[in-house]
C-alpha cells in the first residue's frame, strides 16, 4: 500500500498508479525513497545482459521528477517475468546484448501483466533484436508489431521530435525505428526501439556528448509524458 497526501491507493491497478504518480507530486524529503513509485528493470532468462548499465533507469528518473514533475523513486526494482510483484510496477525497462528467452510461464505472466494496463519499454543495445522479436511473438501471438510514424504523439507529447525516433547509436548505420503493440483499445502496451539506442545516452558510462544525453532523456520523457496520458 502506498500513500499519497491524504489518498491511499493500491499499486494496481497500474493505469490508477501511474495517474497518481504524475499528478500528485511530493517531496523526496517528506517521503523516503522506500514510499516512492518505482521504475522497474527486467531480468530476462536467455543469457543476454539484461543488468547492462545500472544507473540507466535512475538518471531517467532523475529528468522525469525534474521536468514533468513525476514523483519516481531513484532507486530501481528488479524483476523476473513470471514473478506477481510484476504487476506493482507502472514502467518496465528491458536491455541488452544478446538472448533473450522467456518460459511459458514468463510469457503469459508478461502478457496478463501488459493487458492489464502494464508498459514495457525494450531497448536493442546492439544483438537483442532478433531473440526479442521471437519472444514478443509468443507473448502476444495474435498481434504484430506496428512502425510508428513520425506523426505519432508519443514523438510529441511534451517534447517535438518532427523527425521521429532520434538516432543515438550508430549500430548498423540503419534509420532508427520504432515499433509498437498496441491493445484492442489502441492502448500502446509494448514499445521496442530498434537502431537508435536510447538508453545508451541514458547512462553515464558511455562518452555521449551532453546534446545526445539531452536528446535521449528527452525522448524517455516524452515515452512516459505519453503512457501516462494515453
Amino acid at each position: 500500500m502506498v500513500k499519497y497526501h491524504m489518498i491511499e491507493v493500491r499499486k494496481t491497478p497500474i493505469s490508477i498508479f501511474l495517474i497518481v504518480s504524475i499528478l500528485i507530486v511530493i517531496s523526496d524529503a517528506a517521503y523516503p525513497q522506500s514510499e516512492l513509485p518505482q521504475l522497474a528493470r527486467l531480468h530476462y532468462d536467455g543469457g543476454g545482459d539484461w543488468y547492462n548499465d545500472p544507473d540507466t533507469l535512475p538518471n531517467l528518473v532523475e529528468f522525469l521528477n525534474r521536468t514533468i514533475k513525476t514523483n519516481f523513486s531513484s532507486v530501481q526494482a528488479v524483476v523476473r517475468p513470471s514473478e506477481a510483484n510484476l504487476f506493482d510496477y507502472p514502467f518496465i525497462f528491458m536491455t541488452g546484448h544478446g538472448n533473450v528467452s522467456f518460459s511459458e510461464r514468463e510469457a503469459k505472466n508478461l502478457r496478463e501483466y501488459l493487458l492489464k494496463g502494464g508498459f514495457l519499454y525494450a531497448d536493442d543495445d546492439y544483438g537483442m533484436d532478433p531473440s526479442f522479436r521471437r519472444e514478443i511473438r509468443r507473448v502476444f501471438p495474435d498481434r504484430e508489431f506496428v512502425e510508428l510514424p513520425v506523426n505519432h504523439e508519443i514523438f510529441h507529447s511534451f517534447y517535438s521530435f518532427p523527425e521521429g525516433l532520434p538516432k543515438i547509436h550508430e549500430h548498423d548505420g540503419k534509420r532508427p525505428q520504432a515499433f509498437a503493440v498496441f491493445d484492442d483499445t489502441g492502448r500502446l502496451m509494448v514499445l521496442y526501439t530498434y537502431e537508435s539506442n536510447i538508453s545508451d545516452a541514458w547512462t553515464a558510462a558511455h562518452d555521449n556528448p551532453p546534446e545526445v544525453r539531452e536528446e535521449a532523456f528527452r525522448m524517455g520523457a516524452n515515452m512516459m509524458y505519453y503512457i501516462m496520458t494515453q
